[in-house]
């Protein structure tokens, strides 16, 4: 099953759950609609007006950008508060930061030149600091809030600090990492040293050439944490009888074919 870029989402997926990494990036087939659809909106929305918020000066700029963006991502009335927080809290945090090098930075770094294995992904923001060092800052919506602890282990944050350091051409001592809440304000940052760096290096290329190695048999299902928010719990042989399976798995192609 070759592949040449793999993403933290591919990564996570496939380690995860092989039958809905074989749906989603093999197969291509779309899922159903996510139960938390409304959170993952929210999420997207806020997102995008942090992304062009950046040079807003007053509550009155962000207000603006929020306005606009509301109906393209449907968020409902309710929201309205919580988002109010977002962009009042973020306010606050922007003004404290230094220059901004990109948002939804869109990266491909190559893990192992020889072997064509690639890393992408994109970025929120990038921020330069007058000592030559970058700040990474993942937005997070998300209810629950990781502490540095969990951080140092974050698959995500390690290849963002990889791709910085090889697009940059920095070191990675001089590269902080972070997640920055607007729900609440809360600002995580944390530090990799090069040697948990080059094991995260290790480990993606590891996970490549599994994906790579591994046979239509081989992408069986896994019941884990996240089956009660996946897309194609509908289709999954752990939770559905074969037939209906089959049937829903035909019509997801049936209206991929017809969109083509």
């Amino acid at each position: 099953m070759f592949i040449e870029t793999i993403s933290f989402s591919k990564s996570s997926t496939f380690s995860q759950c092989k039958l809905k990494y074989n749906y989603k990036y093999v197969q291509r087939i779309n899922g159903d609609k996510p139960r938390n659809e409304d959170s993952l909106n929210f999420g997207s929305y806020i997102h995008k007006v942090l992304e062009e918020g950046v040079e807003a000066k007053c509550m009155k700029d962000l207000q603006s950008l929020a306005e606009q963006h509301k109906k393209r991502y449907k968020i409902p009335f309710s929201y309205k508060e919580k988002t109010n927080r977002c962009l009042s809290n973020f306010l606050n945090f922007n003004g404290k930061l230094g220059e901004t090098v990109a948002t939804e930075l869109m990266y491909e770094v190559s893990l192992d030149k020889k072997h064509s294995i690639k890393q992408n992904g994109i970025i929120d923001r990038v921020i330069k600091g007058s000592n030559g060092g970058y700040l990474i800052i993942d937005y997070k919506t998300s209810k629950r809030e990781k502490n540095k602890f969990e951080l140092f282990k974050d698959k995500q944050l390690q290849g963002y600090c990889f791709a910085i350091s090889e697009t940059f051409n920095v070191p990675t001592d001089k590269i902080v990492c972070a997640h920055y809440y607007p729900v609440t304000g809360h600002f995580v940052d944390v530090k990799y040293s090069r040697g948990a760096i080059a094991q995260w290096k290790r480990e993606e290329i590891e996970k490549s050439w599994c994906i790579r190695k591994a046979k239509s048999k081989d992408m069986v299902a896994s019941e884990n944490q996240y089956c009660n928010w996946c897309e194609y719990h509908d289709m999954c042989p752990l939770f559905v009888p074969t037939q209906h399976m089959n049937k829903r798995i035909d019509e997801q192609k049936a209206l991929k074919t017809k969109k083509k």
